[in-house]
């Protein structure tokens, strides 16, 4: 008994993709850094709520419905051998989606109404990326769909400061997502062609794929200067090592792995560099 649920129990770890984990929690703790005023609205509880629930529930809601909808097509798919797991059909996955979308409605008790339309949209986007109206398979639908991932983000801004983020900020943060989603679907276009999956990238090809993620992550720099050039100057990093990875031949399907560390890499000097307003380096430095 206690094997079958050390089993289960690694079964759903696996699932819900740890190394992917601070996609959905990391633009929480920016929202939080970019919204607080102070060094206590830093720390209130709802904040660590709202990033616990963005940081387990919330990715075992999303690629639970990934999972279960994409089981066909994942029996060709060699990330899932080692990396992820396939969908067996049992009734765990489902069970456990239901109670993840449960637990997150009480995101919105947490929020107050500036932040319900970002919450809302992540679940109504996270739902429909896998199942219909399926925008995965709905090209460019499958790319301009993956903003759900800034969302959480956005929510929490709207926690801390009852407005919603700045306009280029969103549109900064959207185009990033949308150059992250296509360039992580490079290394499917093989196995979702022979399933007859239609994408971004499949249309597109690999080398057209590298050049709209180039241009994706070129114009969320721009969107981004727009708020503060140094933010613009930091996303750039992604066009370099887009251009990088192609010019040198890195296989994709390697490189594609690189991404959680690049990811985590920025967002972490975005928030250190947020919460200089707060508490700036002179002041801490002897």
């Amino acid at each position: 008994m206690r094997r079958d649920v050390a089993a289960r129990l690694r079964y759903l770890l696996k699932l819900s993709r740890p190394r992917f984990w601070l996609y959905l929690a990391g633009p929480v703790v920016v929202g939080v850094a970019f919204g607080a005023t102070g060094v206590p609205e830093l720390f209130l509880p709802a904040n660590f709520l709202l990033f616990g629930y963005f940081l387990l529930p919330a990715n075992l809601f999303l690629y639970g419905v990934n999972d279960v909808f994409d089981r066909d097509v994942d029996e060709s798919n060699p990330k899932k051998d080692e990396r992820e797991v396939r969908y067996d059909g049992g009734p765990l996955v489902p069970a456990v989606v239901v109670a993840s979308l449960a637990l997150g409605a009480g995101t919105f008790a947490l929020t107050p109404p500036s932040a319900w339309p970002f919450l809302a949209g992540f679940f109504l986007l996270g739902a429909g990326y896998s199942a219909p109206p399926r925008f995965k398979t709905t090209p460019p639908f499958d790319s301009l769909s993956n903003g759900l991932y800034v969302l959480p983000g956005a929510a929490a801004f709207a926690l801390l400061t009852g407005d919603a983020p700045p306009v280029a900020a969103l549109a900064g943060a959207w185009l990033w997502a949308m150059g992250m989603h296509t360039f992580s679907a490079i290394p499917d276009i093989a196995p979702d062609r022979e399933a007859g999956i239609r994408t971004t990238a499949t249309v597109l090809g690999e080398e057209r794929s590298y050049a709209y993620c180039a241009v994706c992550w070129l114009s969320s720099a721009v969107a981004f200067a727009v708020v503060d050039n140094r933010i613009g100057l930091l996303l750039l990093a992604y066009p370099v090592v887009v251009f990088a990875v192609y010019w040198s031949g890195v296989a994709v399907d390697r490189a594609y792995w690189w991404y959680p560390a690049i990811n985590t890499a920025v967002g972490a000097l975005l928030t250190m560099g947020a919460l200089t307003r707060i508490v700036p380096p002179e002041a801490v430095l002897p």
